[in-house]
């Protein structure tokens, strides 16, 4: 049987509020054009299916519109809860979506049995089973307890996802003896190269799960939470697949993909997803900034979403004004700026740095820090007194509605 492994699909995710409901379109028409030509016979997404808890209706319909064509091509597939979702959500439709040959596990059952799920073959041969182990929350891993210290119930944390995946290697053992056992998981494997999207699991990062703790039972280990594919160092082979889409900035170089494996040798293969939207990070001066632009070309089927750093070394209000206009007045057919920034090299990061350290701030009344700010600015006294009154019109203003 051919298997394939997925993750954070992340259903609904808006990039500095570009919605990237175009681009999981793009991928499920590929993925299921990939499950035709590669006679895929088991889907399994492990985790953060949505990118929010309460996801919206076109999320929704995007979920049910992928699984119905998956399901068209009579493939099995297996979907677990990440930290990103909602357990009840997932698990709202999942005896609708059983008879369809769909199986859901939003949050850790009851009885582990409940999480293995057998693969049989067209001739009705139980092949594999898998384990679908969903994010494992603190209630599932460890009782509450206000007597641990931090690194008590980091610790109890670390213990508890060993605890469960033990617990499944044996009830699969017990209930599917000489039966190879694939596990799905979703959290921090120690080592694990993140990149900006990925919230922390856990009490932090510093939760991070010894791959080694995984054990030597199950054949492969499907595992999600991280975006960027990479191989954990385990006893067994241990998989990130990755994010389909990239999502965030963060990961515009990096080539996205999943895995393919069967159940006669359990080797991974690695299969490019190709890029559907090109993110662009461009900073430099405002003259630098105008020439990256004009040489930039749209080189992806749809927009490519660009980030703008303006980076000068003294700082310049007027500098601001011009990165603005600049940005309004940008026009390229297939290229859309969603964000931009100043930073200046040598600016003054806060108020407290105006001091030698023997004044406290809340001592001093708001125009002495503004006048002292002026004093490390290099403006004539006409524009000096301007801003001074200005200064003063605006903390009047917000004096009055106090």
């Amino acid at each position: 049987m051919k298997i394939l492994h997925t993750a954070d699909w992340h259903i609904g995710k808006k990039l500095h509020k570009h919605d990237l409901h175009q681009d999981f379109q793009l991928f499920i028409q590929w993925l299921v054009e990939l499950v035709r030509t590669k006679e895929i016979d088991v889907v399994l997404v492990s985790g953060d299916i949505f990118d929010l808890a309460n996801p919206s209706n076109e999320a929704r319909r995007a979920y049910y519109q992928a699984l119905l064509k998956l399901n068209q091509l009579s493939c099995k597939v297996i979907l677990t809860g990440g930290n990103h979702d909602s357990p009840s959500v997932l698990n709202a439709p999942k005896e609708i979506l059983a008879a369809m040959d769909i199986h859901v596990v939003g949050h850790l059952p009851a009885s582990i049995d409940d999480c293995l799920i057998p693969l049989a073959n067209k001739a009705g041969e139980i092949e594999a089973v898998v384990a679908a182990l969903p994010y494992l929350r603190d209630p599932d891993l460890r009782e509450a307890s206000e007597n641990f210290g931090y690194e008590s119930r980091v610790e109890a944390v670390r213990e508890g996802i060993a605890r469960v995946f033990a617990k499944t290697a044996e009830r699969c053992a017990v209930l599917y003896p000489q039966i190879p056992a694939i596990a799905m998981g979703h959290l921090f494997a120690a080592g694990a190269s993140t990149t900006e999207s990925e919230r922390e699991i856990q009490v932090g990062n510093e939760a991070s799960f010894d791959a080694s703790n995984f054990g030597n039972y199950f054949r492969y280990i499907a595992l999600g939470h991280i975006h960027r594919p990479q191989i954990v160092k385990a006893q067994v082979p241990a998989f990130y697949s990755g994010s389909p889409l990239p999502l965030s900035f963060s990961e515009r170089k990096d080539q996205k993909r999943l895995l393919i494996f069967d159940t006669h040798n359990f080797e991974a293969e690695s299969i490019e997803i190709p890029l559907f939207r090109a993110l662009k990070r461009i900073s430099g001066s405002l003259e630098e900034l105008r020439n990256k632009l004009e040489a930039l070309h749209a080189n992806s089927p749809l927009t490519c979403l660009v980030e703008l750093e303006l980076v000068e070394d003294e700082f310049n209000p007027a500098r601001i004004l011009d990165l603005d206009q600049l940005v309004q007045n940008f026009q390229a057919e297939g290229i859309e700026i969603v964000k931009h920034r100043a930073s200046f090299k040598n600016q003054l990061r806060g108020s407290a740095q105006l001091y030698d350290g023997t004044q406290q701030l809340q001592d001093l009344k708001p125009r002495e820090v503004f006048e002292k700010r002026l004093e490390h600015e290099d403006y004539d006294g006409e524009t000096q007194a301007l801003l001074q009154e200005a200064f003063d019109e605006i903390l009047e203003e917000i004096q009055n509605a106090d």
